[in-house]
C-alpha cells in the first residue's frame, strides 16, 4: 500500500526532475536566468528574444518547456505576453536540492571551500 507521504515525495521528485531537465538546455537556462534577474514583473517575449538573440519561434518552444516544468508563468497585457520566473518553484527546487545538506550539521560558508583542483575526500 502506498502511503500519502511516499506518494508526495515521488511527485516532488518528478517535479524536480522536470525542472532540472528544462534547465539542462543552454538557451532555456539563459531565458530562466534573465527572467529571475527581471524580478516579479517579468519581461515581454520580444524583449527576451532581443536580449538573448534567440529567434521568436525557438524562444516560444523554450518558454513552453519552462512553463511545462512550472518554472515560468505568463500573463497577457494588451498585445504583449509577459513571462515571469516562478520563484516558488525555483525556491522549492533549491530547497529540495539542499534539504539534507551537510547531513543535518551546520554548513560551512561557501567561502571556506577549497579552491584547489583536488577533489573532496
Amino acid at each position: 500500500m502506498l502511503r500519502y507521504f511516499d506518494y508526495y515525495r515521488i511527485m516532488e521528485m518528478n517535479q524536480t526532475i522536470a525542472a532540472l531537465a528544462a534547465l539542462a538546455h543552454e538557451s532555456r537556462l539563459a531565458v530562466f536566468r534573465a527572467l529571475v534577474q527581471a524580478g516579479p514583473q517579468g519581461l515581454p517575449a520580444g524583449q527576451i528574444a532581443s536580449l538573448l538573440d534567440v529567434p521568436p519561434s525557438s524562444l516560444s518552444f523554450h518558454l513552453k518547456e519552462l512553463a511545462h516544468a512550472q518554472l515560468v508563468t505568463s500573463r497577457q497585457e494588451g498585445r504583449f505576453v509577459f513571462y515571469c520566473a516562478n520563484f516558488a518553484t525555483m525556491n522549492g527546487l533549491l530547497a529540495y536540492l539542499t534539504e539534507n545538506c551537510c547531513g543535518g550539521n551546520p554548513c560551512s560558508p561557501a567561502a571556506a571551500c577549497s579552491t584547489s583542483s583536488e577533489p573532496c575526500r
